[in-house]
C-alpha cells in the first residue's frame, strides 16, 4: 500500500505502470459537493489477485495539476490500457473527460446481469464486494470525510487502497456471471428457459402495470402540489413541437426557389398503397432486412385467473 506524495515518485511509478494491460483505478474527491471539486487521491493496481494491498499506490495529487496531467497523458488517454472504475462517469470527469480511452465501468457491467443472477438491493460497490466477494464489515464512513485535509488519517488511507481490492475482485466476478448470463445460443436449454419465462410473465406484467402507475401518480401529485423535486425524482416541463406543412406547398416552393431537396423518402404502407400502380413510375430504392419477432403463444384459460 504504497501512498506516494513526491511528484518525482508519482512519476515514477506511472512510468513504472506504463506497460500495463489493466489498471483498477479510484478516485477521492475533495469539496465534491462544492462548485469547485478538487482530486485529491488517485488509487491504482495493477494486480486483480492482490488481496494484501501490495499493488495498491495511493498517488496524492491535491492541487497538483501537471501530476493529473501527466496520468491523463500516460493512462488515460492510451487505448492499450483498459481501465477499469466503478461508475467510471464520475471518476472519468477528473482524469481526460471523453477524451478518455478504453474505459471499463463494473457499475455498467453489473446493470447487465439479470437478477435472478445478481440478486443484490443496488449496484453499489459495497454491495457487489459484500454480496459477490463475501466481503463483510465493509466501512463507507470515510467515503464523505474531507479529503482535502492533510496528512489523511489512517482511517482514510485504508479506504482509499481497500476500495481497487473490492473492485478489481468484483470486476473479475462480475465477468463471470456475464459469461454465464450469455451462453452460446447453440447450447441454450430452450425448456428450461420457456419454463423461467412462464414462471416470472405474470409477475412482471403486475409490477410492471404498477411501475407505470405509480410514476404517472407522483408526476401528477408534483404538478398540484407544485413541487419540482422529490428526494427520487426531479420533474421537469418541456415543450414539444412538431411542424407539419401540406406536401403541395412544399413542391411549390422546391420549384419556385429552386431548393435541393434531392433525399429518400420512405414511404409507408398507407402511401404506397395510395400510390397503387402509380409507385411504379417511381425509381425505388428496397432495402430487405430479416426481424425477428418472439410472440407469446396463447395459453388455455386458468381457472385460477377467471
Amino acid at each position: 500500500m504504497p501512498y506516494l506524495t513526491a511528484a518525482s515518485a508519482i512519476r515514477n511509478m506511472i512510468a513504472e505502470y506504463t506497460q500495463a494491460p489493466t489498471l483498477w483505478i479510484d478516485t477521492e474527491v475533495a469539496d465534491y459537493n462544492s462548485k469547485n471539486p478538487r482530486l485529491s487521491l488517485i488509487q491504482v493496481l495493477d494486480d486483480p489477485d492482490d488481496m494484501s494491498g501490495d499493488r495498491v499506490f495511493l498517488l496524492d495529487v491535491l492541487n497538483q495539476d501537471d501530476l493529473v496531467a501527466d496520468f491523463i497523458q500516460q493512462f488515460m488517454l492510451n487505448p492499450n490500457i483498459e481501465k477499469v472504475f466503478h461508475n467510471a462517469s464520475y471518476d472519468v470527469k477528473f482524469l481526460g473527460s471523453k477524451k478518455a480511452k478504453n474505459i471499463t465501468c463494473t457499475l455498467e457491467i453489473a446493470k447487465t446481469i439479470p437478477y435472478y443472477l445478481l440478486q443484490v438491493p443496488n449496484y453499489q460497490l459495497k454491495t457487489l464486494a459484500s454480496v459477490l466477494c463475501n466481503f463483510h464489515h465493509i466501512d463507507k464512513q470515510e467515503q464523505t470525510s474531507d479529503w482535502g485535509q492533510r496528512p489523511l488519517t489512517e482511517e482514510q488511507i485504508d479506504y482509499a487502497y481497500l476500495d481497487c481490492i473490492y473492485l478489481a475482485q468484483v470486476h473479475k466476478r462480475l465477468l463471470e456471471l456475464q459469461t454465464e448470463a450469455n451462453p452460446e445460443p447453440e447450447t441454450e436449454n430452450l425448456i428450461a428457459l420457456n419454463a423461467r419465462y412462464i414462471q416470472i410473465e405474470e409477475q412482471w406484467k403486475l409490477l410492471n402495470s404498477e411501475f407505470a402507475h405509480l410514476q404517472e401518480r407522483i408526476k401528477k401529485a408534483m404538478q398540484a402540489q407544485n413541487v419540482s423535486e422529490t428526494s427520487s425524482f426531479k420533474l421537469t416541463a418541456y415543450e414539444r413541437k412538431t411542424v407539419k406543412t401540406q406536401f403541395l406547398e412544399l413542391a411549390k416552393l422546391v420549384q419556385t426557389q429552386e431548393l435541393n431537396l434531392d433525399f429518400p423518402i420512405t414511404l409507408t404502407q398507407k402511401l404506397q398503397k395510395d400510390l397503387g400502380k402509380n409507385l411504379e413510375q417511381l425509381s425505388v430504392e428496397i432495402d430487405t432486412s430479416n426481424a425477428w419477432r418472439l410472440t407469446p403463444k396463447s395459453q388455455e384459460i386458468n381457472p385460477e385467473n377467471e
